[in-house]
């Protein structure tokens, strides 16, 4: 970034192009794409990830109960009953609750553990080496906008950086230091942008699904077994998950996911079904599978949606 900075704005727009307008213009777009690109990738390393609320850490009791119980069926059936008193929905393969034994803490719907970062995250996407930090629900938002700015950086520093570097390579410009600045920008801005579109569209996909990487590559298991789209809520409805519900602020790194990383609404599907909700009357699909969804929002009772 510091090298891309110092060859664009000294190199090329200060001791190689000549005309003045073209000169400020490059400037002034070159710096607000630069200015986005560098705030969101340090939204995206120092923005520290979401971990569970104390509501669904085990109480002393509780844990001193679980951990000195040998059968697995009773264990079993403890986290089950403290799970009564939250609204955890997904389960592990096995169908048992899902317990992470290194945080002691029942893992809210979406939330795995991270090894690298020896924390539970809330919605964790992936660990990414590229920030150097957990990609989850406080810092998704700020990792697509990441990838998104630093594809608008590298197209913007290889569409007006192309005719200097045809000019230098027919000899039309004095051969100095500049040429192997200008060279090099080239061909590093189009090596990032063929990378960052192949990792942007990918994510895109999963942002459009409503999943995370993790979810992906394994499904979310609920009572009735796994299901891919559990968490898919309609196009529209899973970009403003991550985005918000107030467009303007979509393209800014502000945070403004909706929910908290506990509860996600769910499709009303059959096999999405709780089962301590069993007893819970049952309700006849009056709609759509992308119309019909249970919606939780920070509060353990369950509100059943069903549009007409």
């Amino acid at each position: 970034m510091l090298w891309s900075y110092y060859a664009y704005v000294f190199e090329l727009c200060l001791f190689t192009i000549t005309n003045g307008f073209e000169k400020v213009a490059y400037l002034a777009v070159f710096h607000v794409c630069f200015v986005m690109f560098a705030w969101t990738y340090w939204k995206s390393i120092f923005t520290p990830p979401s971990q569970p609320s104390k509501q669904f850490h085990m109480s002393y009791s509780d844990k001193e109960r679980y951990e000195n119980e040998e059968r697995s069926e009773v264990q079993k059936q403890i986290l089950l009953d403290i799970a009564k008193r939250l609204p955890v929905y997904t389960r592990a393969a096995s169908g048992a609750v899902r317990f992470c034994d290194r945080c002691q803490v029942i893992k809210p719907d979406r939330c795995h553990h991270c090894s690298l970062c020896e924390m539970c995250v809330l919605k964790m996407d992936h660990h990414c080496p590229w920030v150097n930090n957990c990609i989850g629900f406080s810092n998704y938002k700020f990792f697509l906008l990441f990838l998104t700015y630093a594809i608008v950086y590298c197209v913007f520093i290889a569409s007006t950086v192309l005719q200097y570097f045809i000019k230098f390579w027919a000899g039309e410009l004095p051969n100095g230091h500049a040429k192997f600045h200008v060279l090099f920008l080239l061909f590093v801005a189009l090596m990032f942008f063929v990378s960052l579109m192949f990792l942007f569209g990918y994510h895109c996909w999963l942002v459009a699904k409503n999943r995370s990487t993790l979810e992906a590559f394994q499904y979310p298991t609920f009572h009735n077994g796994p299901d891919k789209n559990g968490f898919n809520l309609g196009f529209s409805k899973n970009l403003q998950q991550v985005f918000g519900e107030d467009r303007k602020y979509w393209f800014i790194p502000t945070f403004t996911s909706l929910g908290d990383g506990h509860f996600f609404p769910m499709r009303f599907l059959s096999e999405s079904r709780n089962p301590l909700l069993a007893s819970e009357e049952q309700c006849e699909d009056g709609g759509s599978d992308e119309e019909n969804y249970i919606l939780r929002r920070g509060d353990p009772s369950v509100t059943i949606e069903l549009d007409a």
